[in-house]
């Protein structure tokens, strides 16, 4: 080649070298590399800044046995990112002035034990009831209520005497969602359809049952390397009880920041600690975990269902929420969602 073409050649090549690196996304550099690290499949995010959503990307795959790319559409299994929906139905029977905070729970639930007698519809939120983490009863290929569930679990002594500690309770939240079809008069399923997915524009959140004609549900997947086809559960647990999209979480964000349909007094009581007996507190709220993460108020909640991983995590005086799904088991979820939030925070986080 001529030299008087050589150099307009390598100017284009490192022009166009220069554009590439500069449109480079760090997001997707980490994203890449934390997938590559954990042999994860499939991987969605939306992170939203200052009220809009600044990127929704889906990595990998959805279900490798179809070769089905993973989109900011895919549905995933959210596990208990669900229960800040659970606590939301909640709120909103409260804020209807249909139930109260403090009520005993044996005035919704029947045939409670007296061991129950002190325990309120806020303990269950705040999982310091003493009530034992999952219910005896408990059977993901078995359809049963969720009465019938939690009935299992009365003759089970107390852990702690009731509001003492903190303990995870899976069973509470089963209770709760009772509690919302006993009040409503509805299926909890059908009052958070009705009272919260619709009027948030939640097009693609719904219960967990299988829905096999669904082309958009990511496959799960579990064993150490996430290789293996994860049991898909029939039974709809309400612990853990939906399917989301990354664009559904980003546009429930939004309306968790507008506040047009849990009151300020609500949204407060649902992101204040816990206050034990003893008068310490403990870092949970209602149905959502609250930190102080290297000088950045913190609220989020993690999800985990057999194939599936779900973060979602909020830094409101930063503006900043950051919602990761994933359709594998052994990955660290926590690490992943805190090292993307630390490209957005002007100090990094830690999960």
């Amino acid at each position: 080649m001529p030299s008087h073409r050589r150099a307009p050649l390598l100017t284009f090549v490192v022009l166009l070298l220069s554009a590439s690196l500069a449109q480079a996304d760090p997001v997707d550099d980490f994203v890449r590399a934390q997938m590559q690290r954990f042999n994860i499949p499939g991987l969605s995010l939306a992170i939203v800044k200052d009220g809009r959503i600044v990127k929704a990307e889906g990595y990998g795959l959805a279900n490798v046995e179809l070769d089905t790319p993973a989109t900011s559409q895919t549905i995933f299994k959210i596990g208990s990112v669900s229960k800040q929906f659970i606590a939301t139905g909640i709120m909103l029977l409260v804020q209807d002035g249909r139930i109260g905070l403090d009520e005993p729970v044996s005035k919704y639930l029947e045939g409670t034990p007296e061991s129950w007698a002190p325990i309120t519809i806020r303990h269950f939120l705040t999982h310091t009831s003493g009530v034992i983490r999952e219910a005896p009863g408990f059977d993901p290929f078995k359809i049963q209520s969720d009465a019938d569930v939690v009935k299992t679990a009365y003759p089970v002594p107390l852990r702690f005497p009731t509001g003492s500690k903190w303990e995870y309770c899976n069973t509470g939240y089963f209770a709760l969602a009772e509690i919302i079809r006993v009040v409503s008069g509805q299926p909890w399923s059908e009052f958070l359809r009705s009272r919260v997915f619709e009027p948030s524009g939640l097009v693609d959140t719904r219960p967990t049952a299988p829905l096999d004609d669904e082309p958009r549900r990511a496959a799960g997947y579990g064993d150490k390397d996430n290789t293996k086809a994860a049991s898909d559960w029939p039974a709809v647990r309400p612990s853990g009880a939906f399917l989301s999209t990354v664009l559904d979480l980003a546009k429930w964000e939004e309306q968790l920041a507008a506040g047009t349909l849990l009151s300020e007094a609500s949204r407060t009581e649902m992101w204040t600690p816990v206050r034990l007996t003893d008068g310490t507190t403990h870092r949970y709220g209602f149905g959502w975990e609250l930190h102080d993460v290297a000088g950045h108020r913190h609220i989020g909640h993690g999800g985990s269902l057999p194939g599936f991983r779900a973060g979602y995590s909020r830094f409101p005086e930063d503006h900043l929420a950051v919602i990761v799904l994933i359709n594998a088991d052994d990955v660290d979820r926590g690490g992943i969602v805190a090292g993307i939030a630390a490209l957005y925070l002007p100090v990094a986080v830690s999960k």
